[in-house]
């Protein structure tokens, strides 16, 4: 299974290389007109995606180069990674307990068998 991907995970309904180019055409027609504002929806409408898609990948990329305040893609994948690991320890942890008790019962002198 590939790194990205999970078991719960929907298909990506765009492929990475089209975000990419999505987002490097927004910074480059703010670059070149100077001006924010339609910028997304321009770029959106010229690929055929969807704007609240594109919008969420510009800021994304934003926060990423550290012009906008947030959690970096790294940072998220980080949260994902940790949360993981935790909902794993704390199921393991519940199994050892269960087993523990078990244990103590079987060798409890005082408990009939």
């Amino acid at each position: 299974m590939p790194e990205n991907a999970s078991s719960h995970s929907r298909p990506k309904r765009y492929p990475p290389e089209l975000k990419e180019r999505a987002v490097r055409m927004v910074f480059e027609r703010i670059e070149q007109s100077g001006e924010r504002t339609g910028a997304v929806s321009r770029v959106a409408d010229q690929l055929g995606i969807g704007v609240e898609s594109l919008r969420q990948w510009f800021h994304q990329a934003e926060i990423d180069k550290g012009n906008r305040a947030g959690l970096t893609t790294e940072e998220r994948r980080r949260i994902v990674e940790l949360e993981r690991e935790n909902r794993e320890l704390r199921r393991a942890n519940e199994i050892l307990k269960s087993a523990a008790a078990f244990f103590a019962r079987e060798l409890d002198p005082r408990s009939p068998r």
